[in-house]
């Protein structure tokens, strides 16, 4: 089983604090991912989003509709959290935001490592589905936050 990594860059015309508190709320997830996975948070309104704090939530992918649970498993506002998958539809899902200023402005960078199932199918199922998946995700993520913050285009 392969570990694969993803790794996002975009610069926001937004102060630091706005930008993760944005991040850090996951009710706007439903905001950034796109339509076509039916996205949607299970967890109260109310969730305080800590170390330790469980996320769920359902989607659809190919035809599939599955339960994903993530924990925060590192917090340091306003400049870094981690999210990893508890339970979905990876062998491993660990995605790290970090935030930082520059000049007034927030450099946005996602790094994640995950793990795609399906043994000696994996490499196909990678190619396939997950990787054209991950690229509509984040390409149509980097749009929104881009109409909702500025015009600047993601760097990667």
């Amino acid at each position: 089983m392969t570990n694969r990594f993803l790794n996002k860059t975009q610069i926001l015309a937004a102060q630091l604090d706005d930008v993760f508190d944005f991040f850090s709320n996951p009710h706007n997830l439903e905001k950034i991912t796109p339509a076509f996975l039916n996205f949607n948070i299970q967890t109260s309104e109310q969730i305080e989003v800590a170390e330790g704090t469980l996320i769920a939530y359902k989607l659809s992918l190919h035809g599939f509709k599955l339960k994903w649970i993530s924990k925060i498993s590192a917090w340091n506002p306003p400049h870094y959290f981690v999210d990893e998958q508890i339970k979905g539809p990876y062998k491993k899902w660990v995605h790290e935001h970090i935030f930082e200023d520059s000049n007034g402005k927030t450099i946005v960078r996602d790094k994640v490592s995950y793990k795609v199932p399906g043994g000696i199918l994996e490499p196909l199922i990678h190619r396939f589905f997950v990787e054209q998946d991950l690229v509509k995700i984040f390409d149509f993520r980097a749009k929104v936050l881009a109409e909702i913050w500025d015009e600047n285009p993601p760097l990667t």
